[in-house]
Parts: structure tokens; sequence; C-alpha cells
């Protein structure tokens, strides 16, 4: 039997892994076990009733955290003339058209996040293989494709994540850092869920959120009673 590391156990020790923990319970036993020499992601994960294989009950979409993700995005933004100005203004890292399209095609991505004007898709589409794979292939159902640059800049930059539920259910995210208050995390969760209750598909029957999960980086997951969310 493989030996747990003594900080591995002790991060465990008072949780009780069956137990449905009310929410406000559950990021304080998170934060309290965040004990890395770097500050922790949280993370959550849900368990949704859904089969993704159909198209029906694909779960996909963006919410903007009331309180920011903690981390730095760097925004990269396929356009051109006014649209590229205003995209700098706006606090874009990289900005650009065709020339663009090529670093990229080269396997260069210096981004986190990527937006596009309408008219610079039939170029950006070329990308599919990659950044398709990564989840960054700009989409105007989670607001990356837009002539409302300057408001998706901001939006990344601010706290915005996306989601898009997996081939076994799980839908997860990064909603802050084991730094924040206990609050702030409360809040991003429940803005979080409330999200992917609204991208409900029309094929999903039955129970819908079925299971919510939070942990930090290198800590243990608790699990919450979704009731306690409030979400809906």
């Amino acid at each position: 039997m493989a030996k747990v590391a003594k900080r591995i156990q002790k991060g465990r020790d008072g949780i009780d892994r069956e137990k449905l923990y009310p929410i406000t319970e559950a990021v304080s036993l998170v934060k309290d076990r965040a004990s890395a020499k770097f500050d922790e992601t949280v993370e959550v994960a849900m368990n949704l009733g859904v089969d993704p294989r159909h198209a029906d009950q694909m779960v996909r979409g963006v919410v903007n955290l009331p309180n920011g993700t903690g981390r730095s995005v760097r925004v990269a933004v396929f356009a051109r003339g006014d649209k590229a100005d205003e995209a700098k203004a706006a606090g874009a890292d990289v900005v650009g058209a065709e020339e663009l399209v090529e670093v990229v095609q080269g396997g260069t991505i210096d981004f986190d996040r990527c937006i596009a004007t309408p008219d610079m898709m039939p170029l950006v589409g070329r990308l599919g293989k990659v950044l398709g794979p990564r989840g960054m292939m700009p989409n105007p159902k989670v607001g990356t494709v837009t002539m409302d640059i300057k408001a998706a800049v901001e939006a990344s930059k601010g706290g915005a994540v996306e989601f898009r539920v997996e081939k076994a259910g799980i839908v997860h995210a990064g909603i802050g850092k084991a730094s924040f208050t206990q609050e702030a995390l409360e809040e991003n969760i429940r803005a979080f869920t409330d999200a992917v209750i609204k991208a409900k598909p029309t094929g999903a029957k039955g129970n819908y959120l079925k299971r919510i999960a939070i942990s930090s980086t290198m800590g243990p997951g608790v699990k919450i009673d979704v009731a306690t969310v409030n979400a809906g």
C-alpha cells in the first residue's frame, strides 16, 4: 500500500470524504488546509446529469466572478484598424491580424484567453486545431467573438471564467485563491453555480446538478451540500 505523505494526511484529517458540508464550512475547511508555499487556487468541480455526447445536452458558458479569479490573465485579440486600437487601449496583451495568426500557427501561444471580431473569424478559423484542444477558440456564445472589444477584454481581465462540460459530465474551474476572504470565495462559488444552472440544456433530464466539491491546488476535496449554495 502506498504511503501517504504527512502533509497530505494532515490535510485530510478532520474531513469526512463522504459528508456533504454546508458551503460556509466547506470553504473554511479548504482555506485552512491550503498550506503550500504559494497562493493556491481554489477549484470547484460539478457533476452534472448530462451526456455531452448529445448536442442537446452540451453545457457551455461564461461567468463574470464578482471577486475575480486572483489570476493575471493574458488576453489576445484578433482585430484590425480601430478595433485593434480599442483592444490595445482596453489592456489586451497581444493584438494582431494575419501576422498573429501566423505566430499562433507556428506554435507560439503567449496568452490565456482569445477574443476576435466577427470579420476575423475566417482567418482565426484556421487555428481550430491549435486553439480548440486548449479551449481557447473564440466563440460568440461565450462573448469572445464580438464587436464590443473593450467590454470583452475588460471582462477577461476582470474575472470572466469560461466553462464547458467534459465527457464524463464534469464541469470544473478555478474560482479564486486561498488568500481570498471566506465571503469572496462563497460569492464566487454561488455565481459560478448559478451560471452553470442557467446554462442547463434542453436535453437534460432528471437531476441536473448532482454533486459539488471544492479543493485547493494541493489540498483535499470537500463535498458541498448543493442545497446550501442557494443557486436555484
